[in-house]
């Protein structure tokens, strides 16, 4: 009888996620031989650190802080790089794809500034790259964009891609504590970074957004091009704000093409309370999804922490394991389509949407009507206001308006700031009212 073929795999980064794939691997050792009819080993991981105690145990000489043990050993089959960051991670991946091998991944911020050279090496190499774990954690969102509905015109994609933001938005409306204090919270709860910048800037969620409109719209967008915002700004109230109007605060990540033109950006945005995406709470994600045939669908499930991510990894693993096996890697290209797209972006300032708006004010007569004339100036009509207290002090004047444009917008609130009653700088939230 002959001997099953083994497949040997090498890891890079054994921090929380490489510590998941190293349990999940073990633990799940049998039955991921059974699916593949071979055998899958973990035969190296590359550390820094080689004494921190991570739970598991592994043979004597497993373990190592040479990743040259790695990119150099002609019987490694594929790599797992979770080490994070753009260098020395890149130039790791690139070696390990121009020596033959297969590679996974989890970092998103990588793919989406150098994906365009690493997924070419890979092409050039004939080796594929995984990177289910990059756009949402647990959630299959890859492998559904790239085959499942690639038949289907997808017009737009909604995303609740970050758990930090999600978190700490999810706490500010549950517990009506501000934001300083949900944050906090979600770093106790170890759910946000001690620097959270990349999550609480909206700059991760930016990262996910340029995969996820080559996934679904076959679109080169490039990171410069989408407009950012993070939740530094929203305050209790605003989230209690919203409520009372009828929304959710929520951290999105939009992208929507008509064939022609993309519309790219990330920002805090009032969601219907009846929408899906507004019951999406703590450090859960969701892709919504707005085909063209299918319809609306989403995807739900938890887009961070070891054993989720780790389970997004080890399934690309098993898929760069099979197309080994079949001699079937670089079949299929890493979005589904042989060559992404430039197609224009829609300048922000284009953009047609209801407002949130917070100004906080000196309390004194006129200030409303001010404000109203201001806006009025740049031809915005307001639907709701809510003027709170009365003494002389700064107090919040909310302000739904009506679908305006971008550009208008900001034009008002620049002579809003130069107001002398106007105390900080206004907020401003964007109402999707029109999600799919």
């Amino acid at each position: 009888m002959a001997t099953p073929r083994e497949i040997r795999v090498g890891l890079i980064g054994f921090g929380t996620i490489g510590t998941g794939v190293v349990k999940m691997l073990t633990a799940r050792r049998a039955a991921i031989d059974a699916i593949l009819g071979a055998r899958l080993r973990l035969v190296r991981i590359a550390d820094l650190d080689t004494r921190t105690d991570r739970g598991v145990r592994l043979p004597k000489g497993v373990l190592v802080n040479d990743v040259r043990r790695i990119l150099d050993d002609p019987s490694i089959d594929i790599v797992i790089e979770l080490m994070g960051g753009y260098d020395p991670a890149r130039k790791f991946m690139l070696e390990a794809i121009r020596a033959g091998k297969s590679v996974a991944t989890a970092n998103k911020a990588l793919l989406a500034t150098h994906g365009a050279e690493i997924f070419k090496a890979a092409a050039r190499a004939r080796v594929d790259v995984g990177f289910e774990a990059s756009t949402g954690g647990g959630i299959p969102i890859v492998r559904v964009l790239r085959d499942a509905v690639s038949a289907d015109r997808n017009r737009g994609v909604y995303g609740i891609v970050n758990g930090t933001c999600n978190h700490i938005l999810s706490t500010m409306a549950a517990d009506g504590t501000g934001f300083a204090t949900a944050l906090a919270q979600a770093q106790a709860d170890g759910l946000a970074e001690a620097d959270p910048t990349f999550d609480i800037d909206g700059i991760d969620s930016a990262h996910k957004l340029v995969l996820l409109s080559a996934l679904a719209f076959g679109a080169d967008v490039r990171l410069k091009e989408i407009h950012t915002e993070g939740i530094r700004s929203v305050e209790q109230i605003d989230v209690a704000g919203a409520r009372d109007l009828g929304y959710a605060v929520k951290l999105l990540a939009i992208g929507i093409c008509d064939g022609r033109r993309v519309t790219a950006r990330v920002h805090p945005a009032l969601v219907p309370e009846a929408h899906v995406l507004a019951g999406v709470g703590g450090a859960f994600n969701a892709i919504y999804v707005d085909g063209e045939s299918l319809g609306s669908s989403m995807y739900y499930g938890l887009g961070a922490g070891m054993m989720p991510t780790a389970t997004a990894v080890v399934g690309d693993v098993i898929e760069l394991a099979r197309n080994r096996l079949t001699g079937t890697a670089s079949v299929v290209p890493p979005f589904g389509v042989p060559t992404l797209r430039r197609l224009p972006v829609v300048p922000m300032g284009d953009l047609r949407t209801a407002y949130y708006l917070r100004i906080m004010v000196r309390d004194r007569p006129g200030v409303l009507a001010e404000i109203a004339g201001l806006l009025g100036h740049e031809r915005i009509s307001i639907a709701t206001v809510i003027q709170q207290g009365q003494g002389g002090g700064a107090v919040p004047i909310v302000i739904r308006t009506h679908e305006a444009r971008e550009r208008d917008l900001q034009a008002a609130l620049k002579r809003i700031r130069r107001m002398r009653a106007v105390q900080g700088a206004p907020v401003c939230l964007r109402i999707e009212e029109n999600l799919a």
